[in-house]
Protein backbone atom coordinates (compact mmCIF):
# COMPACT_ATOMS: atom_id res chain seq x y z
CA UNK A 1 0.00 0.00 0.00
CA UNK A 2 1.19 3.47 -1.09
CA UNK A 3 2.18 6.13 1.70
CA UNK A 4 0.40 9.04 1.73
CA UNK A 5 2.86 11.52 2.07
CA UNK A 6 0.89 14.31 2.48
CA UNK A 7 -1.47 13.11 5.36
CA UNK A 8 -1.43 14.74 8.93
CA UNK A 9 -0.41 10.97 9.82
CA UNK A 10 2.63 11.21 8.12
CA UNK A 11 3.65 14.37 9.08
CA UNK A 12 3.09 13.51 12.94
CA UNK A 13 4.79 10.64 12.34
CA UNK A 14 7.99 11.65 10.45
CA UNK A 15 8.12 14.58 12.93
CA UNK A 16 8.05 11.71 15.97
CA UNK A 17 10.51 9.62 14.56
CA UNK A 18 13.29 12.42 13.56
CA UNK A 19 12.41 13.59 17.52
CA UNK A 20 13.58 10.06 19.00
CA UNK A 21 16.43 10.19 16.66
CA UNK A 22 17.90 13.49 17.37
CA UNK A 23 16.90 12.73 21.04
CA UNK A 24 18.99 9.36 21.20
CA UNK A 25 21.71 11.52 19.76
CA UNK A 26 22.11 14.03 22.10
CA UNK A 27 21.74 11.73 24.58
CA UNK A 28 24.44 9.24 23.01
CA UNK A 29 26.72 12.50 22.69
CA UNK A 30 26.16 13.71 26.40
CA UNK A 31 26.82 10.33 27.95
CA UNK A 32 30.18 10.00 25.86
CA UNK A 33 31.58 13.28 26.54
CA UNK A 34 31.12 13.41 30.31
CA UNK A 35 33.89 11.75 31.17
CA UNK A 36 35.87 14.49 29.28
CA UNK A 37 34.02 17.17 31.14
CA UNK A 38 34.63 15.65 34.27
CA UNK A 39 38.24 15.29 33.93
CA UNK A 40 38.29 18.63 32.60
CA UNK A 41 36.22 20.28 35.91
CA UNK A 42 38.91 18.35 37.82
CA UNK A 43 41.77 19.80 36.37
CA UNK A 44 40.31 23.05 36.73
CA UNK A 45 39.46 22.48 40.00
CA UNK A 46 43.35 21.35 40.82
CA UNK A 47 44.70 24.38 38.89
CA UNK A 48 42.52 26.92 41.05
CA UNK A 49 43.81 25.36 44.39
CA UNK A 50 47.37 25.23 43.16
CA UNK A 51 47.27 29.05 42.28
CA UNK A 52 46.23 30.15 45.05
CA UNK A 53 49.89 28.89 46.40
CA UNK A 54 51.74 29.93 43.13
CA UNK A 55 52.25 26.46 42.18
CA UNK A 56 50.44 27.31 38.76
CA UNK A 57 49.49 30.81 37.24
CA UNK A 58 46.56 31.49 35.11
CA UNK A 59 47.96 31.18 31.76
CA UNK A 60 49.78 28.08 32.81
CA UNK A 61 48.33 24.66 31.16
CA UNK A 62 45.60 22.96 32.50
CA UNK A 63 47.03 19.21 31.80
CA UNK A 64 49.59 20.10 34.00
CA UNK A 65 47.55 20.36 36.88
CA UNK A 66 46.99 17.01 37.77
CA UNK A 67 50.90 15.85 38.12
CA UNK A 68 51.15 18.77 40.37
CA UNK A 69 48.26 18.36 42.68
CA UNK A 70 49.90 14.92 43.91
CA UNK A 71 53.50 16.90 44.23
CA UNK A 72 52.12 19.71 46.07
CA UNK A 73 49.22 18.47 47.89
CA UNK A 74 50.38 16.43 50.64
CA UNK A 75 47.29 16.11 52.81
CA UNK A 76 43.24 16.18 52.30
CA UNK A 77 41.03 17.00 55.13
CA UNK A 78 37.04 17.16 55.60
CA UNK A 79 35.98 19.29 58.30
CA UNK A 80 32.12 19.55 59.46
CA UNK A 81 30.64 23.34 60.55
CA UNK A 82 32.37 22.76 64.08
CA UNK A 83 35.47 22.41 62.34
CA UNK A 84 35.81 18.98 63.59
CA UNK A 85 37.37 16.60 61.03
CA UNK A 86 35.07 14.13 58.69
CA UNK A 87 36.28 10.70 58.86
CA UNK A 88 35.77 8.72 55.60
CA UNK A 89 35.53 11.77 53.05
CA UNK A 90 37.76 12.93 50.39
CA UNK A 91 38.31 16.91 50.10
CA UNK A 92 38.57 16.92 46.36
CA UNK A 93 35.09 15.00 45.97
CA UNK A 94 33.21 17.56 48.08
CA UNK A 95 31.28 19.93 45.55
CA UNK A 96 31.30 23.23 47.39
CA UNK A 97 29.49 24.69 45.39
CA UNK A 98 26.22 21.57 45.00
CA UNK A 99 26.80 21.87 49.31
CA UNK A 100 25.90 25.47 49.46
CA UNK A 101 22.64 25.28 47.08
CA UNK A 102 21.48 22.18 48.80
CA UNK A 103 21.80 21.81 52.30
CA UNK A 104 21.78 24.17 55.73
CA UNK A 105 25.53 25.51 57.23
CA UNK A 106 25.37 22.68 59.87
CA UNK A 107 25.35 20.04 57.30
CA UNK A 108 28.07 20.91 54.53
CA UNK A 109 31.33 19.55 54.70
CA UNK A 110 34.63 21.84 54.45
CA UNK A 111 37.56 20.51 52.89
CA UNK A 112 41.11 21.34 53.55
CA UNK A 113 43.81 21.40 51.11
CA UNK A 114 47.30 20.83 53.08
CA UNK A 115 50.25 22.03 50.35
CA UNK A 116 53.85 22.22 50.96
CA UNK A 117 55.90 24.07 48.27
CA UNK A 118 59.62 25.55 49.32
CA UNK A 119 59.79 24.08 52.42
CA UNK A 120 56.70 25.76 53.67
CA UNK A 121 53.07 24.84 54.48
CA UNK A 122 50.14 26.02 53.16
CA UNK A 123 46.35 26.05 53.80
CA UNK A 124 44.23 26.31 50.98
CA UNK A 125 40.08 26.49 51.50
CA UNK A 126 37.20 26.56 48.76
CA UNK A 127 35.01 29.32 49.22
CA UNK A 128 31.53 29.93 47.64
CA UNK A 129 28.71 32.51 48.17
CA UNK A 130 26.46 35.35 46.29
CA UNK A 131 27.66 37.63 44.12
CA UNK A 132 25.07 40.29 42.76
CA UNK A 133 23.62 37.99 39.90
CA UNK A 134 25.02 34.72 40.85
CA UNK A 135 27.20 32.55 42.84
CA UNK A 136 30.60 33.64 43.32
CA UNK A 137 33.35 31.35 45.02
CA UNK A 138 37.74 30.93 44.90
CA UNK A 139 39.97 29.65 47.03
CA UNK A 140 42.04 31.37 49.99
CA UNK A 141 45.34 29.84 50.99
CA UNK A 142 47.09 30.47 54.41
CA UNK A 143 50.43 30.37 55.15
CA UNK A 144 52.44 28.10 58.03
CA UNK A 145 51.21 30.53 60.61
CA UNK A 146 47.41 29.51 59.64
CA UNK A 147 46.97 33.31 60.11
CA UNK A 148 48.63 35.30 56.86
CA UNK A 149 46.98 35.46 53.65
CA UNK A 150 49.25 33.86 51.10
CA UNK A 151 47.56 34.15 47.96
CA UNK A 152 43.45 33.86 46.61
CA UNK A 153 41.57 34.02 43.69
CA UNK A 154 38.15 34.25 42.41
CA UNK A 155 35.57 33.76 40.17
CA UNK A 156 31.95 34.38 39.59
CA UNK A 157 28.82 32.37 37.32
CA UNK A 158 27.22 36.19 36.14
CA UNK A 159 28.97 39.72 37.45
CA UNK A 160 28.95 42.56 35.44
CA UNK A 161 31.90 43.05 33.68
CA UNK A 162 34.11 46.05 34.48
CA UNK A 163 32.36 46.14 37.63
CA UNK A 164 32.12 42.53 39.86
CA UNK A 165 33.78 40.88 37.75
CA UNK A 166 36.34 42.74 38.75
CA UNK A 167 36.82 40.34 41.33
CA UNK A 168 38.44 37.49 38.98
CA UNK A 169 41.54 40.38 38.16
CA UNK A 170 44.99 40.68 39.78
CA UNK A 171 44.22 44.24 40.89
CA UNK A 172 42.07 43.17 43.16
CA UNK A 173 43.17 39.55 44.61
CA UNK A 174 46.83 40.58 44.87
CA UNK A 175 45.35 42.68 47.74
CA UNK A 176 44.93 39.37 49.62
CA UNK A 177 48.62 38.67 50.37
CA UNK A 178 49.42 39.67 53.58
CA UNK A 179 46.25 40.44 55.73
CA UNK A 180 45.47 38.19 58.44
CA UNK A 181 42.29 36.76 59.48
CA UNK A 182 43.54 37.08 63.86
CA UNK A 183 44.24 40.04 65.77
CA UNK A 184 46.93 40.74 67.88
CA UNK A 185 44.71 39.37 70.56
CA UNK A 186 44.74 36.05 68.68
CA UNK A 187 40.31 36.66 68.07
CA UNK A 188 39.35 35.85 64.36
CA UNK A 189 38.18 38.76 62.54
CA UNK A 190 38.40 37.48 59.16
CA UNK A 191 39.30 39.93 56.16
CA UNK A 192 36.83 42.53 54.76
CA UNK A 193 36.22 43.68 51.54
CA UNK A 194 35.25 47.21 51.51
CA UNK A 195 35.46 50.34 49.67
CA UNK A 196 38.19 52.27 51.08
CA UNK A 197 39.08 49.86 53.76
CA UNK A 198 42.50 48.25 52.02
CA UNK A 199 45.82 50.41 52.83
CA UNK A 200 49.31 50.38 54.20
CA UNK A 201 48.02 50.38 57.63
CA UNK A 202 45.37 47.55 57.38
CA UNK A 203 46.18 43.52 58.13
CA UNK A 204 41.87 43.02 58.38
CA UNK A 205 40.42 44.54 55.18
CA UNK A 206 40.89 45.23 50.83
CA UNK A 207 39.21 47.75 48.77
CA UNK A 208 36.60 46.80 47.31
CA UNK A 209 35.74 47.49 44.09
CA UNK A 210 34.48 50.71 42.59
CA UNK A 211 30.52 50.10 41.56
CA UNK A 212 30.75 46.70 42.88
CA UNK A 213 29.35 47.09 45.66
CA UNK A 214 27.13 44.22 46.19
CA UNK A 215 29.88 42.05 45.07
CA UNK A 216 32.46 43.08 47.15
CA UNK A 217 30.56 42.62 50.10
CA UNK A 218 29.51 38.95 48.62
CA UNK A 219 33.15 38.22 48.85
CA UNK A 220 33.47 39.61 52.29
CA UNK A 221 30.75 37.33 53.05
CA UNK A 222 31.91 34.50 51.64
CA UNK A 223 35.72 34.78 53.63
CA UNK A 224 34.11 35.36 56.97
CA UNK A 225 31.50 32.71 56.93
CA UNK A 226 33.80 30.19 55.82
CA UNK A 227 37.07 30.81 57.31
CA UNK A 228 34.91 30.65 60.71
CA UNK A 229 34.26 27.16 60.45
CA UNK A 230 38.11 26.33 59.70
CA UNK A 231 39.16 28.82 63.49
CA UNK A 232 38.97 25.53 65.64
CA UNK A 233 41.27 23.49 63.74
CA UNK A 234 43.54 25.88 63.21
CA UNK A 235 43.55 26.32 67.18
CA UNK A 236 44.16 23.23 67.57
CA UNK A 237 46.72 23.11 65.69
CA UNK A 238 48.34 25.39 67.30
CA UNK A 239 47.83 24.44 70.57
Amino acid sequence: MAINKDSNAYTFGFAAVLVILVGAILSFTAVSLKPKQVENQNQEKMKNILMSVGAMEASSDMKEAPELFKKFVKEEVVLDSKGQIVEGLKAFDVDVQKEFKSKPFEERNYPLFICEKDGSTFYVIPLVGNGLWGPIWGYIALDSDMNTVYGANFDHKGETPGLGAEITQPAFQSQFPGEEIFDENGEYVSVDVVKGGGGDASKHAVDGITGGTITSKGVGEMIDRTLGVYVPYFKSKKA
